[in-house]
């Protein structure tokens, strides 16, 4: 009699779920159906104020492309030489490898010298700054890693460069000396090297927090984390276990640690890397990914590509930004302005993150990958900035957020972090606001969520109730981080 009632709460279930499901996707179809509708339309009539577009190359006629985001448009029209660079690079690094049998030392000298090559175009004569920072950074490590005081050292060290490099815009040759040294300020390369040195700064906390743990006794599980790890299980190496493994004391030489610094298919947007994980990816490359996966990683990259031409040319989002146009627009018009934004954005992060970890991936030396899901699968402020830039918020937890005290201290460390994070993009008040604005959203959703975990639905409509309450919840994620999106265009180095 139970079993009988049990099947048919079981099916009766089943067929809510299925109504549901269908009801949620004729609505998905017709939220898209009108956004798309009202986009081409907003396109067609305000293109003529619109400043950032270019002659574009699909449909005939030609239409109008957004070229408006600085960083798109310089990815994009760089796109060529850099992947004929890393292309050169990566090939060179894979036949030395094979021919020559190098492993990490040998490995950590090839990788130098392509970096440096390519850092030379970049920064010019300004190599001289990154290099010495760095190398004081090393040897701080070196002496003072068994220190009790160590990591407090180690961080007043980088945050004390962060600051004086933003501060002092990257410096001048003249400091040294007007007679000798200012006429380097003429070959100051084609990037600021200050901008690229907020990455190095990360990789040089990573080097001086692994250098200082392998002195210790490791806490971490190899064996339970393979038995729960689908990817150990099957004979390869994830990404977490060669981050927490220690790497051996002959890998933390002066030549890898260059090397992990301004290794060239990373160096300028990332995805960030522990030193650890790279250390042994240069003595044996990463064995996660096949030839046929990274092969296919490479397609759907291609596919995004594909997706953000159409985009660019047929909806003119960032172009409504930059030019404040969308403040013209009706409410309902700058909702679908914001939306398409921050999903511009999102595919322009996603694009340029996956093109540098794709050619990393080629030179056997994997990373963790930014923007796992899509934009709109974040239902709350948590998992936004967990997806949105990964590879950092990995690096946050395990050098600042675990020291720091972890979960036990979670609401004061929230503060702390987002306090780095702003400054550590820039030196700006609007930055720090921002920053603290975060946290004051971050607190009470840490609350609610702490106490619907404890939520147990206990019935059909209880359990309804709670998924239309997070959706509502993600809904209001969504469109609270659009003025963020449309505000960044005022605010420097914000993404």
């Amino acid at each position: 009699m139970n079993m009988s009632k049990n099947n048919s709460k079981s099916k009766f279930k089943q067929k809510q779920n299925k109504v549901e499901l269908l009801l949620l996707i004729l609505y998905v179809i017709g939220f898209y159906i009108f956004c798309i509708h009202r986009s081409l339309r907003l396109s067609r009539d305000h293109f003529s104020k619109l400043r950032g577009l270019r002659v574009g190359w699909l449909f005939s006629p030609a239409r109008l492309n957004d070229a408006s985001d600085d960083q798109w448009r310089n990815f994009r029209t760089n796109l060529p030489i850099l992947s004929l660079v890393f292309g050169i690079f990566t090939l060179l690094a894979n036949i030395f490898r094979k021919l020559f049998r190098l492993r990490a030392r040998g490995m950590s000298f090839l990788w130098f010298f392509l970096s440096l090559i390519y850092l030379s175009y970049l920064h010019g004569a300004c190599i001289l700054f990154i290099f010495l920072i760095a190398s004081s950074n090393f040897l701080l490590v070196k002496i003072f890693a068994r220190a009790k005081y160590f990591t407090f050292l180690l961080w007043i060290f980088n945050l004390g460069f962060l600051f004086c490099n933003r501060i002092y815009q990257g410096y001048s040759f003249s400091i040294f000396g007007r007679e000798y040294w200012e006429y380097l300020d003429n070959f100051r390369g084609t990037f600021r090297w200050h901008i690229c040195f907020n990455l190095v700064v990360l990789r040089m906390i990573s080097f001086g927090y692994d250098y200082h743990w392998a002195h210790q006794e490791s806490r971490f599980d190899q064996e339970k984390h393979i038995q729960r790890c689908h990817v150990c299980k099957s004979g390869k190496n994830c990404y977490q276990i060669l981050q927490e493994r220690n790497a051996h004391m002959n890998d933390y030489t002066f030549t890898t640690y260059l090397s992990y610094l301004v290794y060239a298919p990373l160096y300028i947007a990332g995805p960030i890397i522990s030193f650890n994980s790279f250390a042994s990816q240069l003595d044996v490359p990463q064995n996660h990914y096949s030839i046929k996966e990274v092969i296919w990683y490479g397609l759907r990259w291609v596919f995004g590509l594909c997706l953000m031409e159409l985009m660019t040319h047929l909806f003119y989002f960032n172009a409504f930004a930059t030019s404040a146009s969308w403040k013209m627009l009706s409410p309902m018009d700058i909702f679908i302005v914001g939306y398409g934004v921050i999903n511009f954005m999102w595919l322009k992060f996603f694009l340029i993150w996956r093109f540098f970890r794709f050619c990393s991936l080629i030179a056997g030396i994997e990373a963790p990958e930014n923007m796992p899901k899509c934009i709109n699968n974040c239902h709350d402020l948590e998992s936004f900035w967990k997806s949105w830039h990964a590879s950092f918020n990995k690096w946050i937890v395990r050098y600042m957020y675990i020291p720091l005290g972890g979960s036990q201290r979670k609401l004061i460390n929230i503060w702390v972090i987002f306090t780095f994070v702003a400054v550590w993009h820039d030196l700006e008040w609007k930055l720090l606001s921002w920053a603290w604005l975060t946290c004051l959203f971050f607190v009470p959703e840490l609350l609610v969520k702490s106490a619907t975990n404890a939520f147990q639905a206990k019935g059909a409509l209880d359990g309804f109730i709670f998924r239309e309450l997070r959706a509502a919840g993600g809904t209001i994620t969504i469109t609270c981080l659009m003025p963020k999106a449309i505000s960044s265009y005022l605010l420097p180095n914000t993404m």
